[in-house]
């Protein structure tokens, strides 16, 4: 791997001015990342201020460690709106796809209309607040159904109880099942536990996917390193690198805000792949490219 030139110039929402240790390979994609923008209000259940990250901001994230593609998740901030969402991926083409979010009761044309627009799967969140009240496994299992025609994914936001006490219905979904920042797994607990043990069957099975991001959430250790997390990391890549995608979630709005250095966050996935480019390139270019139905890989 390579090292690139250094960054002189800082990037909204990220701390920090280096790039990362190493060269991320043609194609990277960051699969896990949200635009707000100030032209599209937040939904009334929701009590926060939404930070300014429209794309041209979160492009200067992309120059300054080395994605070329993304995938724009639909933030809990604007409910079942898409709107802000489906704007960034007509500003960034081709080169993003879309994660939305809707009610339970949505219709087969707005899902259509939704993939004619790019959105290649499905957000369902049982940790923050969401417009329609409380998530429960009947929604989960009622989108699923609805979006297996289209060849969509579904995207769980669990805390590891939850991955735990659903572990039926989870193996049980029609569509491939991508679960968020690891599943918030607890980082004392290393590659061991009740959940780190589903989350490795659940991958074994063949229609799992897991987003290596959201290192921050539950590490004790903290930043720039967030050593804590390396045995889980580390366990995960070893077991399934080939149905693992990676995402800087940026603009990391569960966190003090520029206080996550995102050229730290990859070079983390660099240790959680022990230095592996193989496994790197497969978990930043070809598994997204499969996951979220991009094209062929651009050239450097």
């Amino acid at each position: 791997m390579v090292a690139p030139l250094p960054l002189l110039h800082s990037v909204p929402h990220s701390a920090g001015l280096g790039r990362p240790g190493f060269a991320l390979p043609a194609g990277a994609c960051d699969s896990h990342m949200h635009i707000f923008d100030p032209r599209f209000a937040p939904s009334t259940h929701w009590k926060r201020q939404p930070p300014d990250a429209p794309v041209a901001a979160y492009r200067q994230l992309q120059a300054r460690i080395g994605t070329q593609r993304a995938v724009v998740v639909t933030p809990s901030t604007y409910g079942t709106d898409n709107t802000c969402t489906l704007d960034a991926l007509a500003q960034m083409g081709e080169a993003a796809r879309g994660v939305a979010v809707v009610e339970a009761g949505v219709g087969a044309a707005e899902l259509q209309r939704l993939h004619g627009l790019g959105v290649r799967g499905l957000r369902v969140n049982f940790v923050t607040p969401q417009s329609w009240g409380t998530t429960t496994p009947d929604m989960l299992a009622t989108l699923a159904a609805k979006v297996a025609p289209l060849g969509w994914h579904i995207q769980v936001f669990v805390h590891p109880e939850q991955l735990l006490a659903m572990a039926a219905l989870l193996r049980s979904l029609p569509v491939p099942l991508v679960v968020d920042h690891m599943a918030r797994l607890d980082p004392a607990q290393g590659a061991s536990g009740e959940a780190f043990d589903l989350l490795c069957r659940l991958l074994d099975a063949g229609n799992t996917w897991v987003k290596l991001s959201g290192a921050y959430m539950r590490s004790s250790v903290g930043g720039p390193t967030y050593a804590d997390t390396l045995a889980a990391g580390q366990a995960l890549v070893r077991r399934g690198p080939e149905r693992l995608v990676w995402g800087s979630d940026w603009p990391h709005t569960t966190e003090t805000p520029g206080s996550v250095d995102d050229a730290a966050l990859v070079d983390l996935l660099g240790r959680w792949c022990e230095g592996d480019a193989a496994r790197i390139a497969r978990i930043v270019v070809h598994n997204p490219a499969k996951l979220y139905d991009f094209g062929p890989v651009p050239s450097a």
